[in-house]
């Protein structure tokens, strides 16, 4: 079967969205009363940039990583090799609307810019059954900063993620979902650029060739050259909120 080019288009890059391992460990430093040995289930974890990071911050974890596409979590196995944390980090093939894992396997489930591909809400409720008791969920998502966002941002994101929300509406559905809302802040500019943005630009420069003449790829390089411009304009407007939410008893 052929790889899809919206997988091709990010391979080997830090990161498959926003985010740093600043904004990580800060997530992970809120984060009470685990066990010495808390299991740790990372969804759509990409090439892995943060699961390797929690690997480093918390010596005694076991992560699983789970994502669809074989060449992220081969990207996640070198680099977790080389920060040697190999042996504490299992990689799983498998979609994260399809776990397959028991109920109340985790203490933690972490899921860095991945909710939405089955949307915010349906996240919550799916995943909610593999934390244990007073187990965390911590994720980021695409939030809007501002009431009324710009002709430009709103026509962006209607076409990206319609569902998009404010910080204060997500809080909600956390709530609504079982969860308590420990605490959330803004991932700064920073973590949308230098691992991400910065990056893929250079990575759009040589796949244009590769992609001239299938329309499809095409569409997906200008669609990606259209959210860096709206972000470069409009970012104060929109960004990803770190979630950390706390499984309700």
């Amino acid at each position: 079967m052929e790889t899809p080019f919206i997988f091709t288009m990010h391979e080997g890059l830090p990161r498959q969205g926003p985010g740093s391992n600043e904004c990580t460990r800060k997530a992970f430093s809120i984060l009470a009363d685990l066990p010495a040995q808390p299991e740790v289930l990372d969804i759509g974890c990409g090439a892995g940039m943060q699961t390797v990071e929690v690997a480093r911050v918390c010596p005694g974890c076991r992560i699983t990583a789970t994502d669809v596409h074989q060449p992220y979590l081969d990207q996640l196995a070198g680099s977790a090799a080389s920060a040697g944390v190999r042996d504490r980090i299992t990689t799983v093939r498998a979609s994260m609307d399809d776990l397959p894992f028991p109920d109340a396997s985790f203490d933690v489930l972490w899921a860095e810019g991945s909710i939405f591909i089955i949307g915010f809400r349906e996240g919550l409720a799916a995943w909610r059954r593999l934390l244990r008791a007073g187990g965390y969920l911590c994720l980021t998502e695409a939030a809007w900063f501002v009431k009324d966002p710009s002709p430009e941002a709103a026509a962006f994101w209607n076409d990206c993620y319609p569902a998009i929300k404010t910080v204060a509406a997500n809080r909600a559905i956390a709530e609504d979902a079982g969860y308590e809302v420990v605490a959330t802040f803004p991932l700064p500019a920073s973590a949308w650029w230098d691992d991400y943005y910065t990056p893929m630009i250079e990575r759009l420069a040589n796949l244009r060739a590769a992609a001239a003449g299938n329309p499809e790829a095409e569409a997906l390089i200008a669609f990606e050259e259209r959210e860096i411009a709206v972000h470069r304009e409009h970012g104060s407007e929109y960004g990803y909120e770190f979630f950390i939410l706390r499984k309700k008893e």
